[in-house]
């Protein structure tokens, strides 16, 4: 049986979560997760995160609308970073914005390679 308790948490009792799109492959965000919010992403099927500067439980599209429903959670071989294969609806970035990597570094210079979803 799985145990959240037996990941590899830093200082603060966070471990890093990258969210993909589990039908594409394509990286959606990275964002905080702590032993209690596995747990609720576990039990509801949609991904609940640690907001760092609110310090609370923030699950993904609460508010927004924006929901990511919980396909398969994996583990790395360190087990100190998750990644969360996700369905997601509508833009997974606060920009608006299919993802958060919308800026590219080419040639030493940052380009906006994405714009925000109409």
């Amino acid at each position: 049986m799985f145990d959240p308790k037996t990941l590899r948490f830093d200082a603060q009792g966070l471990i890093p979560a990258i969210a993909q799109e589990a039908s594409t492959g394509e990286v959606l965000m990275m964002a905080w997760m702590n032993a209690a919010s596995i747990e609720k992403t576990l039990a509801s099927g949609r991904v609940t995160y640690w907001s760092r500067s609110r310090q609370e439980f923030w699950e993904k599209g609460a508010t927004s609308g924006n929901q990511q429903v919980l396909v398969e959670l994996r583990v790395d071989c360190d087990r100190d970073c998750l990644l969360l294969q996700v369905e997601q609806s509508g833009p997974a970035c606060h920009t608006g914005r299919r993802n958060c990597f919308y800026t590219a570094v080419r040639q030493g210079d940052e380009v906006e390679i994405a714009k925000p979803m109409a």
